[in-house]
């Protein structure tokens, strides 16, 4: 297994962050008075020690029983405002046991803060808005990805908006959102926009599917990964650049596939063709986002662990850790065999340090990238 090892970098630039902090909130401040923030959304967090990114911003996250505490509801309750009734709209596989309990934790959740909650997938009537047991809810809370397709008119407003679903929205469109912000913000702690950030590139219209297409690709990611070879001689960082297939339009890390060389792409059997391929829902993957890998040098109990953070109103308002006794410091850790921490199990006082700082900063930025995708649809 190849190991990652390079300069501890983040923990020799940390106190940038704190110097900066005055500088920081004046620009996020500045950045939210632009636009409407996301009501809320989760996003997956990779440190590498030598980098942190983001590598994966999930608009209508389902993960809320995970969260033991922090301020989701309060940031939510502000995202929301003085409404009563609100009704969250949920995925259709509610046998799944622990998506039922992330519903359960979501309406607790928003019952604490003085709300009347209900749940379901509603009955829709031409021309008339849906209703709960005969009540209009004030708000529809959207807590499906919308795979399937769009929400026709319910007659009330839905957050966070359907336009966001992964019928339309391209992994891909976020981080080309993103970085923006990532390299203001890099400019102002004057670092190197590739230690908060993912390279990536995109094979579109079934390109894996045609020869020709698929071996100019494969020249195409032989390219990408001396780039990023030279980034890891660049910092000093030893191991063997990799890189994630991923379907463009999709969730659950479903169909992920791990290459390092353009090779892997060209040589590529039919089992890993078609896992690579299915999406949630039995729908094909057309369009895959091939995205630089991030290692975890972050680990717990003899676990690879990545944080996860929740965001309402813009603001992390709750993590907790996704860990993998099974996987490597490389691999997908959103897998069937992972588990999830609360951090008040992590005593660690780096792992709790570089939270507080690299990881709430890339996670709000990735909140405002987040809200700019949404204008794209309007």
């Amino acid at each position: 297994m190849t190991s990652y090892r390079g300069p501890e970098i983040l923990a020799k630039l940390e106190a940038r962050i704190i110097e900066k902090k005055d500088d920081l909130e004046a620009w996020f401040a500045a950045k939210r008075a632009e636009i409407k923030m996301p009501i809320y959304g989760s996003v997956d967090i990779r440190d590498a020690n030598w980098k942190v990114a983001v590598v994966d911003a999930n608009q209508y996250p389902a993960g809320f029983n995970n969260l033991n505490d922090g301020d989701i509801g309060a940031h939510l309750s502000a995202a929301i405002g003085n409404l009563r009734h609100v009704h969250i709209w949920p995925e259709s596989h509610t046998r799944n046991p622990a998506y039922s309990k992330n519903i359960d934790a979501l309406s607790t959740i928003l019952e604490n803060e003085g709300y009347a909650v209900s749940h379901g997938i509603l009955e829709i009537k031409k021309g008339e808005p849906v209703s709960y047991k005969g009540a209009v809810p004030d708000l529809i809370l959207l807590n499906n990805d919308l795979t399937e397709g769009p929400l026709p008119n319910l007659g009330v407003p839905v957050q966070p908006p359907p336009q966001m679903g992964w019928y339309q929205r391209r992994k891909s469109t976020h981080f080309k959102t993103v970085q923006p912000f990532l390299n203001e913000v890099a400019a102002l702690l004057e670092i190197d926009p590739w230690l908060i950030s993912t390279n990536w590139i995109i094979s579109e219209e079934k390109c894996l599917e045609k020869e020709t297409c698929r071996t100019l690709l494969a020249a195409e990611v032989d390219e990408f990964l001396a780039h990023l070879q030279s980034k890891y001689d660049q910092f000093g960082i030893d191991g063997k650049p990799t890189l994630f297939v991923k379907n463009d339009a999709g969730t659950y890390g479903l169909g992920i596939l791990e290459i390092t060389s353009g090779e892997e792409l060209l040589n590529l059997s039919n089992r890993k063709m078609n896992k690579l391929t299915y999406g949630k829902g039995g729908a094909n993957a057309e369009d895959f986002l091939i995205q630089e890998g991030v290692p975890s040098a972050l680990s717990w109990d003899n676990m690879v662990i990545e944080p996860v953070a929740y965001c309402a109103n813009g603001r992390v308002g709750g993590w907790f850790y996704r860990a993998n006794e099974k996987k490597g410091e490389m691999s997908n850790l959103n897998s069937p065999s992972s588990t999830f921490i609360d951090p008040s199990q992590i005593e660690d006082f780096t792992i709790q340090s570089r939270r507080n700082h690299w990881h709430m900063l890339v996670a709000e930025i990735a909140m405002l990238a987040m809200a700019v995708e949404a204008t794209s649809f309007d």
